[in-house]
């Protein structure tokens, strides 16, 4: 029975996994998940506490899944939707912290 639906990224994924046998889905997700689950989640902390109203959940689990590096990657994610510039560089500037 599914209790709520969230949104999360790959690397918080490996908390829900760890007891899993499925080795090959284990290491399919350490391969492609660019951060460890406590930097995932400590990103998504403060990516929530910029306080932006355009930043979606859905919008910060894809930012944790491909961690854009300049405004054109970051407006790839939010392609229904334009952010100011101030709301790019907080964003690009947060990402930064964890690289």
């Amino acid at each position: 029975m599914i209790k709520h639906n969230e949104s999360i990224s790959l690397c918080e994924v490996r908390v829900f996994l760890k007891k899993s046998k499925d080795s090959e889905l284990n290491e399919f997700i350490k391969n492609f998940s660019k951060l460890e689950t406590k930097d995932a989640k400590e990103l998504r902390k403060k990516l929530e506490n910029l306080s932006l109203l355009k930043l979606k959940k859905e919008n910060i689990t894809k930012i944790i899944e491909i961690l854009p590096q300049n405004k054109e990657e970051l407006n790839k994610i939010f392609n229904d939707l334009s952010l100011d510039e101030n709301e790019i560089n907080a964003i690009l500037n947060t990402i930064r912290e964890f690289e």
